[in-house]
């Protein structure tokens, strides 16, 4: 049941984040309501994760698949197109939560 409130973290941050550019900076009221409500799942799904793994992986976690889908949510809603430095780094926190969910004892596989 962890991985499934982390991931229902990951996606209600990730729903938050994006509504973020279309709130026009708090200006629009359902964009801002989708940014806090977002936010607000966000954080309660990853404090029920914490039950179990420890905050460092978690947070490496949330955040790393966040960004990924994030730049994706990006592309798609508002033509923001990565370049190439972009698209390594984001290869490279990829790469670290595969290294930590791979391999870490922390984890608690």
């Amino acid at each position: 049941m962890t991985y499934v409130y982390l991931a229902i973290a990951i996606l209600a941050e990730v729903i938050g984040t994006s509504a973020l550019k279309a709130s026009q900076e708090f200006s629009r009221f359902w964009p801002s309501v989708i940014v806090v409500v977002g936010y607000g799942c966000a954080f309660y799904f990853m404090t029920l994760t914490l039950r179990v793994l420890p905050i460092g992986i978690t947070y490496a976690i949330w955040s790393g698949i966040g960004v990924v889908l994030v730049t994706l949510s990006g592309i798609v809603f508002y033509k923001e197109i990565p370049d190439l430095p972009a698209i390594l780094g984001i290869g490279l926190i990829v790469s670290g939560v595969i290294l930590i969910n791979g391999f870490s004892k922390s984890v608690g596989h």
